[in-house]
């Protein structure tokens, strides 16, 4: 059967709404409970699920500049994404392609297809998924940074006696900055070079599949090549599209931590209050948002990442001295925030433009 455009369009909408049921029937607690903890939250559930609009402004604004960057030197596509109306649109790509990595397993990688599928409807193919494989490894990248430069926000509050440091905190801290400067190592490479012949080179020493990359290689080599040369052309020749959309991805970071400084504010938790306070508040969340995302990245094959986000929240504010209930919570209204988006991109999915 010949799969249309239409009908994988059906396909991933199904696989979104089937993840939302999914969520739903896997919360580790009851929904008495839910319920309590959703009364507990109350008006502060608009902020927090409000921020996420910035969040997504940000990481739409960065795909854009990739996309606009891939694409410098076709004047008819240029003015076609400059205009207000293709923002919107990758807009609400941004937030379907997210709602479907929260669903799927294999690191998220659910929602890279359909953005593919769907932009190969405004620029030609090979652009199109050279602009989402290019999305990607920046969002990764960015992740990197927001870890590495955590390292430093840490390292500070502990200078000015916020936070304590042990040796062996100081052992995890020192195996963190080594696998962010390994990672940045790989994804310099990547940028230079290319990185889908790399992949499909790593896939092929894999028993059972070097024949099946062979075959891939040989119908679609020429493609390859086209998009790794796209690949590195953006980090070489449009430096400043790449670092833009680097800054923009390292701030959707920053910003999203504020739905953390929400709860604990909820919780009566301010550092004393005041500008100072709050400060210090807001960079607690970004350590909290940093370490549970590094930890739900580790083991991110798990569908959803269901456990590993919970128990990410809870380990990372019991380390900051904070009550293992309030990482219960957090991470509690976060899956509610995630099922919240999921079902807002599956219901944008089927929006007609």
């Amino acid at each position: 059967m010949k799969w249309t455009k239409q009908r994988l369009n059906n396909l991933f909408f199904i696989l979104g709404v089937a993840a939302c049921v999914v969520m739903l029937l896997t919360f580790d607690v009851s929904f008495v409970e839910l319920w309590q903890h959703l009364c507990h939250a109350g008006y502060w559930l608009i902020p927090i699920i409000g921020v996420w609009l910035f969040v997504y402004g940000l990481n739409a604004m960065a795909w854009l500049s990739i996309i606009k960057g891939n694409c410098k030197g076709d004047d008819a596509i240029t003015e076609k994404l400059s205009s207000r109306r293709f923002f919107w649109r990758i807009y609400r790509l941004t937030i379907t392609g997210y709602a479907l990595n929260y669903a799927t397993p294999v690191g998220g990688l659910g929602g890279e297809p359909y953005r593919i599928m769907e932009l190969s409807k405004d620029i030609d193919n090979q652009h199109a998924t050279s602009s989402v494989i290019l999305y990607a490894m920046m969002h990764f990248f960015a992740h990197f940074w927001f870890w590495f430069i955590s390292i430093f926000i840490y390292l500070v509050l502990v200078v000015i006696g916020d936070l304590p440091i042990t040796t062996a905190i100081g052992i995890i801290l020192g195996i963190i900055v080594v696998f962010c400067l390994l990672a940045f190592y790989l994804f310099s490479q990547g940028y230079r070079n290319g990185l889908v012949k790399y992949v499909l080179g790593v896939i092929s020493r894999i028993p059972g599949l070097k024949k099946w990359t062979l075959r891939f290689w040989v119908r679609h080599s020429e493609a390859i090549t086209n998009i790794d040369q796209q690949i590195a052309a953006l980090y070489s020749q449009d430096t400043r599209a790449f670092y833009r959309s680097l800054v923009l991805e390292y701030f959707s970071r920053v910003v999203q931590s504020s739905e953390v400084m929400f709860m604990l504010l909820l919780f009566g938790i301010d550092c004393g209050g005041g500008l100072g306070g709050l400060t210090l508040t807001f960079l607690h969340s970004i350590l909290i948002v940093s370490f549970t995302t590094l930890f739900a990245n580790l083991i991110g094959f798990l569908p959803m990442q269901l456990g590993v986000q919970e128990g990410g929240f809870v380990l990372s504010i019991a380390a900051l001295g904070l009550s293992a209930a309030l990482g219960i919570f957090v991470s509690i209204i976060c899956r509610v925030r995630e099922i919240i988006w999921i079902a807002i991109g599956m219901a944008l999915m089927k929006l007609k433009e």
